[in-house]
């Protein structure tokens, strides 16, 4: 940790597939040099083809730097990651969702002897219908406060008014309300009155000419027949890697500061180029 007693937690926004994997391989050394974060995070519920996520792909993300893997509301798209979800560790599928459903909710990382609780909550505007991400995150932080001050949410949604609420709502009690889903970065980062950091999105990693990260032309004609057409996610050119760096006041579990980061990496598909 640093001297200041300071956490730096550097979080990832959502990695679309392997173009997506292999740029975060490509810049993490770049980053670790330039940042020294003590903990990595990154949303990974579209690293599978650009649509959900595989037990092989946890480790192969655990294997390059990432510490804890968050997801979202793909996390099932590979069927059968229902079957091995249990098996991947340092991995929060949605808190909110109802209770059976196999995975963590919520996770506690030890890092240098200091205590990390990380969940993740889906949003219910324009989404899928949950379990009440308000009362669950509520929930999971009294949880949490019982072994560590320090507490990172991710959530996952569409409508920004959403995210804010949530944002508000947490103030306080979690170090950092962080969003994903849109694939978009917002440039709304701040720190809320009472310490927590919040962004409404943090972004992507994925193909920077494409429409969030998904081939153009099937999406524009998507818009122009309403014909339901397959989506792939783009795999040529530059990557637009999104990411957010947060520092965390360890003895209060307040952020200091939050701050976006966008760069540009070139990625093919066989490989680093």
């Amino acid at each position: 940790m640093s001297q200041n007693k300071e956490l730096k937690v550097l979080f990832i926004g959502d990695i679309i597939g392997r173009t997506g994997r292999r740029a975060v391989e490509k810049i993490l050394p770049e980053l670790k040099k330039e940042f020294s974060p003590n903990l990595i995070i990154a949303n990974g519920e579209n690293a599978a083809g650009g649509a959900g996520i595989t037990e092989k792909i946890c480790h192969e993300l655990h294997s390059i730097g990432i510490d804890v893997i968050t997801a979202g509301n793909h996390v099932w798209n590979q069927k059968e990651f229902l079957e091995s979800v249990d098996r991947c560790e340092n991995m929060v599928r949605p808190a909110n969702y109802p209770p059976g459903v196999p995975g963590n909710d919520n996770i506690i990382i030890n890092i240098n002897g200091v205590k990390i609780g990380v969940f993740t909550l889906l949003c219910r505007t324009f989404m899928a219908m949950v379990d009440c991400p308000f009362r669950t995150g509520k929930n999971i932080i009294s949880k949490l406060k019982k072994q560590t001050n320090i507490i990172i949410a991710d959530i996952h949604g569409e409508a920004t008014s959403e995210k804010y609420a949530l944002g508000w709502y947490f103030d306080g009690d979690v170090s950092c309300v962080l969003g994903t889903h849109t694939h978009v970065q917002t440039a709304d980062d701040r720190i809320l009155t009472k310490g927590t950091g919040y962004i409404s999105d943090v972004g992507m990693v994925g193909a920077y000419n494409s429409i969030i990260g998904v081939e153009i032309e099937p999406i524009i004609d998507r818009f122009l027949t309403s014909i339901p057409r397959k989506f792939e996610y783009e795999k040529k050119g530059p990557v637009l890697f999104n990411a957010v760096m947060v520092n965390i006041d360890i003895a209060a579990g307040y952020a200091k500061s939050i701050s976006r980061i966008s760069r540009l990496i070139d990625v093919d598909e066989k490989g680093i180029a």
